[in-house]
């Protein structure tokens, strides 16, 4: 059974950081893409950053600059580092694993869902 549990969410102020984690089990990790989505109130949800299976990073332009993903091997975890942060990036954050595809940013590609974690940055 895959299971992907994030962790690390919070309030903090604008200009701020925080890192979130995904611990990810019951998959091979070194053969997934694992990528970050993130859905804010009434708005669908969207492509944050992928650490693809072969080690490339990928970004949205809203997040290039500031956010940074990272795997921990040995405890197959994926890591968003989150710099400077703006209140436009308050959201709930997914972590999600994609099986050695090419479909990174888009939601559809992805075949396993974490719960989410909730990201608040005050203005």
């Amino acid at each position: 059974q895959v299971q992907l549990i994030e962790s690390g969410g919070g309030l903090v102020q604008a200009g701020g950081s925080l890192r979130l984690s995904c611990a990810a089990s019951g998959l091979t990790f070194t053969d997934y893409s694992m990528g970050w989505f993130r859905q804010a109130p009434g708005k669908e949800r969207e492509f944050v950053g992928v650490i693809t299976w072969t080690g490339s990073s990928i970004y949205a332009d809203s997040v290039k600059g500031r956010f940074t993903i990272t795997r921990g091997y040995a405890k197959n975890t994926v890591f968003l580092q989150m710099n400077s942060l703006k209140p436009e990036d308050t959201a709930v954050y997914y972590c999600a694993a994609e099986f050695r595809n090419t479909e990174w940013t888009s939601a559809k590609g992805y075949d396993y869902w974490g719960q989410g974690t909730q990201v608040t940055v005050s203005s």
